[in-house]
């Protein structure tokens, strides 16, 4: 467009000076000559549009948007048309409450209140893209800073409707997927009546009030108490069965030795004994008592 119009400036210049009083008038037709090639130059330039890869471009010509969008890499347009690109790789939009991790400086986490009127802190990313064939009604009606004016604000509303479903511990724990199901599909919704795409919803993180939380971890050291005893219990009663088992076996022992050994096989048993003692080198008067009161005496050799 710069040639154009500078063309144009040296191709009027070229006439004005085409003049025989004037002295300079020589180098009008030189000067058209220039101009003409400008414009040429100008008209080439501004009809040849180049789209970066990831990106398309909407044409608006003197305020009327073309549904016709222009892909990534040359293109051959009107060159009075002005052309704007838009992104339609997938994006991330994050809310956080630590600093300078969000897309906005300073806190900007949701605060949601939840069923039993708790105010719950949650850390999001939304993944999104812009759809290509819906990129000039998104310039028309929304404008290049859809983002401010759809992606932030839609997020942050459908999360605070769906939260009040929700009991705070419950949000924290057991509905967690469930609840990032419902709010994802409140906002793909959302998000596809105006040309956007929404491919993941992240729940990054939820924070409880430091009174829940402090309920929380009362109820995981109980439960870990509880565990912990039940561990107790059970080692106990297994020691018990094991005491049982082998005082079951002595019993059994016993009266195996009290019904099946017989007074021969005692006093063999007996007599075996001795022998043994007998032969030990440190035995040197054994004295027992046999089964007739009469005293044995063993001396060693």
């Amino acid at each position: 467009m710069f040639f154009l119009v500078l063309g144009i400036f040296a191709l009027i210049a070229g006439f004005a000076i085409n003049t025989p009083a004037l002295t300079f008038s020589r180098y009008a037709r030189p000067v058209k000559l220039v101009g003409v090639v400008l414009i040429v130059l100008g008209l080439l330039s501004s009809s040849v549009r180049q789209i970066d890869a990831g990106s398309v471009g909407v044409q608006n010509l003197f305020g009327q948007v073309q549904d016709h969008v222009l892909e990534s890499g040359l293109n051959f347009v009107n060159p009075l048309v002005n052309v704007t690109e838009y992104d339609v790789k997938t994006r991330n939009y994050t809310m956080s409450a630590i600093a300078d991790e969000g897309n906005k400086d300073g806190d900007d986490a949701i605060r949601v209140l939840t069923a039993d009127g708790l105010q719950v802190v949650i850390d999001l990313t939304v993944l999104y893209r812009v759809m290509p064939s819906e990129a000039p009604r998104i310039h028309s009606a929304i404008g290049p800073d859809y983002v401010d004016k759809i992606v932030r604000p839609i997020t942050r509303t459908r999360i605070r409707d769906n939260a009040v479903y929700y009991d705070a511990i419950a949000l924290y724990s057991t509905k967690r997927d469930e609840f990032q199901t419902r709010i994802y599909k409140a906002i793909e919704n959302d998000f596809k009546s105006r040309g956007l795409m929404l491919e993941q919803l992240l729940v990054r993180n939820i924070v409880l009030p430091a009174s829940v939380q402090k309920t929380i971890e009362s109820k995981i050291n109980a439960e870990q108490e509880s565990q912990k005893m039940q561990f107790v219990l059970a080692k106990e009663r297994q020691e018990a069965d094991r005491k049982r088992v082998e005082a079951q076996g002595i019993a059994d022992y016993q009266k195996i030795l009290s019904t099946g050994l017989s007074d021969k096989q005692l006093q063999y048993e007996q007599i075996k004994a001795q022998r043994e003692l007998a032969g030990s080198p440190n035995a040197k008067i054994i004295i027992m008592n046999g089964r007739g009161n009469m005293p044995l005496l063993l001396t060693d050799k």
